[in-house]
């Protein structure tokens, strides 16, 4: 289920690359599986991921990303408290959430956290690559 609304440095001992023409994108999820998955799915971004909230924001705030895809059920705190403490820096760059979390208040909040969309868990790779394309390649509205 798809629902839309519509100069920082590296980390020391990152493992990605970086290829001038690639969006990219941060991933915050607690599973191992999940991280795989999209790494899988999307070869055409650049993909940083992250285990747990601390780890999220830590890597948001020294990066810049052209999408955040959360988790909401993260071991440490939830991703709506992510994306509420990502929103305080950065009001532009478009959220998705990714998650099992099913509920209507669960979406709601998420929404209401500040972001652009919630896919929830499990997807299609399909749908999954047509999510972030919609939310990448949209033209911005800024945030105010």
């Amino acid at each position: 289920m798809f629902i839309s609304a519509h100069h920082k440095t590296s980390q020391p001992g990152a493992t990605n690359m970086v290829f001038p023409n690639r969006k990219r994108i941060l991933l915050v999820d607690d599973y191992d599986d999940t991280r795989d998955l999209a790494t899988l799915t999307l070869p055409e971004y650049e993909l940083i991921c992250a285990r747990n909230f601390d780890e999220g924001l830590r890597l948001a705030q020294q990066q810049d990303f052209d999408l955040y895809i959360l988790d909401n059920w993260l071991p440490d705190r939830s991703g709506v408290e992510l994306c509420c403490s990502i929103r305080k820096f950065d009001p532009d760059t478009p959220i998705l959430f990714y998650s099992a979390a099913a509920y209507a208040h669960d979406i709601r909040e998420g929404m209401r956290a500040g972001a652009q969309a919630y896919l929830v868990k499990p997807v299609l790779p399909k749908e999954l690559r047509e999510a972030i394309a919609q939310l990448i390649f949209a033209p911005r509205e800024t945030a105010s």
